[in-house]
């Protein structure tokens, strides 16, 4: 377990870091403007999984690994620039096709989910992240690290849920607003896919040490 003190103290810092500009929020926002917030809220379901497999890589100890082997952080970078890469193509080419209802792409609730998973799975940054993070409020008196780190991963991906749900909201609102215009609609996927081909650079090049 871990103390009051130390839970106020991580649950504030954590809101702040959720609130600042990053990859994760930045892909939120630009989900739910596209596709609505119902779906943003997939997406960020798929997020916070992707927390889920980050939290228990430094609990189990393996994000030190990760963090001695370049040959590893570099794959997972390649996958996830990679990835990111495809869906700004997908959403730059959405942009040159017509827009009406009708030819309109729909991602089912599992692509969106599992978009988010993977967005989040192949960023290496946020499990070298957890690991600097997340044991700076683990006290060896209180228990096992691993379960203490559990216990914060837990509460980290919650404050994450909270946060990014409302994102999702408020894009969502804009996004539903915009979408009533082709022509707004051509301007937000040619937007998302200028971002994502933005985030899977600062990811491919990013130095992670």
């Amino acid at each position: 377990m871990i103390s009051l003190t130390t839970a106020y103290a991580f649950i504030t810092v954590s809101f702040v870091l959720c609130l600042a500009p990053g990859p994760d929020n930045i892909f939120v926002l630009t989900q739910s403007a596209l596709y609505g917030r119902v779906k943003g809220y997939l997406v960020t379901l798929g997020l916070c999984t992707g927390l889920i497999v980050h939290s228990l890589v430094v609990a189990l100890g393996f994000a030190a690994l990760l963090k001695t082997s370049p040959i590893a952080i570099t794959l997972l970078k390649v996958i996830g620039a990679g990835y990111l890469s495809y869906l700004g193509w997908l959403s730059l080419n959405a942009a040159q096709n017509s827009l009406t209802s009708s030819e309109s792409v729909s991602l089912s609730p599992l692509q969106l989910y599992r978009r988010g998973i993977i967005m989040n799975v192949t960023n290496p940054k946020v499990t070298i992240f957890f690991l600097a993070f997340l044991p700076q409020f683990t006290n060896p008196q209180q228990g096992q690290a691993a379960q203490q780190i559990m216990l914060l991963g837990s509460l980290f991906i919650l404050i994450t849920f909270v946060t990014f749900g409302v994102i999702a909201f408020l894009a969502g609102s804009l996004g539903s607003w915009l979408n009533q215009s082709p022509k707004a609609q051509q301007y937000l996927n040619r937007i998302a896919g200028l971002v994502f081909i933005a985030l899977a650079l600062n990811l491919l090049f990013s130095d992670i040490g």
